[in-house]
């Protein structure tokens, strides 16, 4: 497995990145973007993981605006004590990541993945966890040539009931969809809404509860982490980007 860290230019600057593929290839691309926290030790080893199935992995650093990587200091594990703190730190720079720098952004990523010679042609998967999968589904619903495949896990907010609501650009999707819900994630009439946006689009989708999950069950350095959870979470997204990609 080969680990890299890479500069992508961007409109607005320089997007520090990891790229984790096979050593042989081509293989199908995979955009994963991360939860509010960031790229770490954690987020490395999922896309090693992934990338381990077959897969060119490219990891941005989506705060790339407000510095490289690390952006914030986070401990190492992350407890309940500590997270309030460090969301506090990090959520300003959520809030200033407008939707029109996600898509100028995900414009940049796709870009990457389409000249790397790791990358076989065709169509990719974007994968997200947390505030990763809104942007997963964003980059989706404005790429649906280049997306083929989405897996969001205890997503963050895909309905706002504003009109800059993320569901509400889902109507020009066509990839399949899995969502990997916690307990608490799409609560109140989110999920509904969320629901019928997808049906509309006439996509394969499959939104499941993960029974017993807290919000950030995959996440190995964090008090939410659920080992059943996160197994869930790669039995859905394997099939899924097997289904729809192709060397």
């Amino acid at each position: 497995m080969i680990i890299e860290t890479i500069d992508i230019p961007t409109p607005d600057g320089v997007c520090d990145a990891l790229v984790a593929f096979p050593g042989t290839g081509p293989h199908p691309g995979v955009l994963l973007y991360t939860d509010i926290f960031g790229i770490r030790p954690v987020i490395e080893d999922l896309a090693r993981e992934l990338a381990g199935h077959g897969y060119v992995v490219l990891v941005p650093n989506v705060f790339y605006r407000h510095g490289r990587t690390p952006v914030a200091e986070v401990p190492e594990f992350i407890g309940a004590d500590a997270r309030d703190t460090v969301v506090a730190r990090l959520r300003p720079l959520l809030t200033a990541h407008t939707p029109e720098f996600a898509l100028r952004d995900a414009e940049a990523y796709l870009g990457v993945l389409a000249d790397r010679p790791e990358v076989a042609d065709g169509p990719i998967g974007a994968v997200g966890y947390c505030m990763g999968a809104v942007l997963a589904m964003r980059t989706a619903a404005a790429h649906p040539d280049r997306v083929a495949a989405v897996g969001g896990f205890h997503p963050g907010r895909l309905y706002t009931g504003t009109p800059d609501s993320p569901h509400l650009r889902f109507g020009s999707l066509t990839a399949r969809v899995h969502l990997g819900l916690a307990e608490t994630d799409l609560a109140g009439e989110a999920r509904g809404e969320v629901e019928k946006a997808l049906a509309a689009a006439g996509v394969d989708y499959h939104i499941e509860t993960y029974p017993g999950a807290a919000h950030g069950f995959t996440m190995a350095d964090t008090e939410a982490f659920d080992a059943d959870a996160r197994q869930r979470h790669w039995d859905r997204l394997l099939p899924l980007l097997s289904g729809t990609l192709s060397a």
